[in-house]
């Protein structure tokens, strides 16, 4: 992987990298199609990383199909698709792992404790490995784009981070491989969560500001859904990821929910003093 960088760097190429997990949907392609706009060459990348998988989560079950991964990246113009396995990228003896310490303590670092500390670190390896010029990441995943952004500031990797809107299914669910685990009834289920960000919204339209309210709101809606189990629901500072209590600028409202045995996120950017939609 390296030697084809090398080669294509010295002909004076940009390099665009997509890391994924594989299982590629709609989402993954929208990053692919923004990757190849950003530079000459588009890598993507398919590793299921286990150090971002904590005991007891989805690892041994997440969904996989490398064919069909292959086919969708020739389909979308990928210029080379790296596939390491575990040992390639955790050989024996390995001990290096990378740490912060403020953004990943909270939304889904509280309940996933080493997550951050492993994405990170297969972030920064197949940056080792790639050496892309920019690299596109959704933002579905707000809090791993702000970690990666901070670590690519702290660390010096002279690459650009994009971050790219979520891509949502026809009813508003944001795409996730995950979302393939989903019974037909869950999958009514789960649009609650996008469902209960746009009420937020609508609510500080009507100049309900108080952040508390409006996360017991998305609960209480939340809750009344069958198969729900809230993680988290939280109103926070979209750079720090600390908490606010009383919202005057735009913040982020973000959520974890287990519908069934299946974890899910969204986040929406709410704004205060919007015109409220008709």
């Amino acid at each position: 992987m390296t030697q084809w960088s090398t080669q294509h760097r010295k002909a004076g190429h940009a390099l665009a990298l997509v890391p994924t997990m594989g299982f590629l949907h709609d989402g993954h392609l929208s990053l692919m199609k923004e990757g190849k706009h950003l530079g000459d060459r588009l890598v993507v990348s398919i590793f299921v990383n286990p150090t971002q998988f904590g005991p007891g989560e989805d690892l041994a079950t997440y969904p996989r199909n490398l064919e069909r991964d292959f086919r969708l990246c020739r389909e979308t113009g990928a210029d080379a698709v790296f596939t390491p396995n575990t040992a390639d990228l955790y050989p024996p003896g390995s001990d290096t792992f990378i740490f912060q310490q403020k953004l990943p303590n909270h939304l889904c670092g509280l309940s996933r404790t080493g997550h951050f500390q492993g994405v990170m670190t297969i972030v920064a390896k197949l940056f080792n490995i790639v050496r892309p010029d920019v690299a596109v990441f959704g933002e579905k995943d707000f809090q791993q784009l702000a970690v990666i952004r901070r670590m690519v500031k702290d660390l010096n990797f002279n690459i650009r981070i994009v971050g790219h809107p979520t891509v949502r299914e026809s009813d508003g669910l944001a795409m996730s491989s995950r979302n393939s685990k989903l019974s037909p009834d869950q999958r009514v289920t789960a649009q609650c969560l996008n469902m209960a960000l746009k009420i937020a919204q609508g609510s500080l339209e009507k100049n309900i500001t108080d952040a508390a309210i409006l996360t017991k709101n998305a609960a209480d809606f939340i809750q009344s859904h069958p198969e729900t189990a809230i993680d988290f629901i939280t109103i926070c500072d979209p750079d720090t990821l600390e908490n606010v209590s009383k919202i005057d600028k735009p913040v982020l409202m973000a959520l974890a929910v287990k519908v069934g045995a299946t974890r899910l996120i969204d986040n929406m950017i709410l704004h205060p003093n919007r015109t409220p939609q008709k």
